[in-house]
């Protein structure tokens, strides 16, 4: 294979791949002045630039670095969250409090809904000695989501915070 198609499979420049030949990143000849690689070894430097996905370690620190509030009590050691910073919920107050508009995904939603939404789920915490996220539900619910899938989107948020720390 020549540093043409090297470079194209690699998704990165000719001098790059060139370069890579001359440190020994990539097993290659030259013969005739030009680079003969070999496709193995440019197969596993390729695999070697791409980052090995961080785990997502659930823990007081990690809670805390993104955001919650550490709370210890008899015996009881939770790290609280605003889990509406983990939702794609916007919300536009008025001075008083009560609902401008709002919006789910991006998408325009009636401002009942949105309060329906905030009444799904009243609280979220990580508890210390299981080592989970834990939520207390609300009595509402709206049609533009259900607790359930208001709970997964929470969740997924707050692994979505923990691996970009």
């Amino acid at each position: 294979m020549n540093t043409t198609l090297a470079a194209a499979k690699a998704r990165r420049t000719v001098a790059t791949i060139r370069h890579w030949c001359r440190l020994g990143a990539v097993a290659a000849t030259k013969t005739g002045g030009r680079w003969v690689i070999d496709e193995a070894s440019l197969n596993y430097r390729i695999s070697l630039d791409k980052p090995a996905p961080k785990p997502v370690i659930y823990s007081t620190e990690t809670m805390t670095a993104i955001g919650g509030n550490r709370w210890t009590k008899a015996g009881k050691d939770r790290v609280y969250l605003d889990w509406t910073a983990f939702v794609p919920l916007e919300i536009s107050r008025y001075n008083t409090g009560n609902i401008a508009s709002a919006a789910w995904n991006g998408e325009a939603i009636a401002n009942r809904q949105a309060g329906l939404l905030l009444g799904s789920i009243d609280k979220v915490y990580f508890d210390a000695h299981t080592g989970k996220l834990h939520a207390r539900f609300g009595y509402s619910e709206s049609r533009v989501a259900t607790r359930d899938e208001v709970w997964q989107t929470v969740v997924a948020g707050v692994r979505a915070a923990i691996a970009a720390l």
